[in-house]
């Protein structure tokens, strides 16, 4: 449906300091200011996937800062997206959700310097997220290359273990597990910026591990080949997902590229539920050429991302992605 709404979007070409706009489905827009510094602008909000508000307010300021990380930037600057249910929602929420974005933010060593707010039905909490990179730096997800191996940053899971919550079928030291993936910040992504054998960088959000894949074999004219059984798993997510949690978003995942996805042959519920699954603020994709593997996975561990590891590959042919 965006891919509709989108189609007849005026093309950027006229600007052409803008090195990346709407063409490829990138994570940000990145604008060069000059020839050492480029702007990266982005903006991401949403409606709570938890109850507690505070952990709210962290979970979507850690989603909105990683499409900054994404393109390989550094942030410098925040402004807050706030609705709230005026007379219905107490003041204290709001006030533990604003602060649970603050204290991300802080994280990055970033200010919230303003935003804006509005009376809404259900609380929508998000940020405009602002990073600087020099603009021969920037890491797109259409420049990848035939040979390139894929490593994933973080575990997949967390669309399935949000459905659980819902139901109250997650268990604390689940629900402690998915709070600390959803709210670790993505930033490797500076370092990667620094090394030329990385072509291509994405993030996980809501299209899955193979609708954010996906963009990468279209904008770089690709096949990328999975092996299932080295893809990070959050540790209850393959349980629930065996168990029937799945969220409408990845069927509606599936119906929107899975014609472009071919699975093993027998029952592949569990991991198309998982490839699919939506994910906020998920890992880091990588497409990087094999002699860099080991620095690129040296820069996840450094950062604490202790599940990152080395999915498939990337060779030429048509953009589609094969499940092995």
């Amino acid at each position: 449906m965006l891919s509709e709404v989108l189609a007849n979007a005026p093309a950027a070409q006229p600007f052409k300091d803008l090195l990346v706009g709407t063409e490829s489905s990138d994570d940000a827009a990145v604008y060069r200011i000059n020839d050492e510094q480029a702007i990266i602008a982005t903006t991401d909000f949403f409606m709570p996937i938890v109850d507690d508000p505070y952990d709210f307010g962290r979970i979507a300021a850690t989603n909105a800062i990683s499409d900054v990380y994404a393109m390989g930037g550094k942030p410098f600057l925040a402004l807050a997206l706030l609705g709230i249910p005026v007379g219905k929602m107490p003041m204290e929420a709001a006030q533990r959700i604003t602060a649970g974005g603050h204290a991300v933010c802080a994280a990055a060593g970033i200010p919230i310097a303003g935003g804006h707010s509005i009376d809404s039905p259900e609380p929508i909490y998000g940020l405009v997220a602002l990073g600087l990179i020099h603009p021969d730096k920037v890491k797109r997800n259409d420049r990848a290359a035939a040979g390139d191996v894929l490593i994933l940053g973080k575990g997949l899971g967390v669309g399935i273990m949000s459905a659980a919550l819902k139901k109250g079928e997650l268990r604390d030291k689940a629900y402690a597990q998915m709070i600390e993936s959803t709210t670790k910040l993505n930033t490797p992504g500076i370092a990667l910026a620094e090394m030329p054998q990385v072509h291509a960088l994405t993030d996980i959000t809501g299209f899955g591990l193979l609708g954010h894949l996906l963009e990468i074999c279209r904008g770089s004219g690709l096949t990328a080949e999975i092996e299932w059984s080295k893809v990070p798993l959050l540790s209850a997510a393959r349980h629930l997902a065996e168990a029937g949690y799945v969220t409408g978003a990845s069927e509606r995942n599936w119906n929107s590229y899975g014609t472009q996805v071919l699975m093993p042959a027998g029952d592949v519920t569990v991991q198309r539920r998982l490839l699919t699954d939506p994910q906020t603020a998920g890992g880091l994709l990588v497409a990087c050429a094999p002699e860099v593997a080991d620095a690129v996975l040296k820069v996840f561990r450094t950062e604490g991302f202790a599940d990152a590891a080395v999915i498939g590959r990337l060779s030429a042919g048509a953009a589609q992605v094969k499940i092995l």
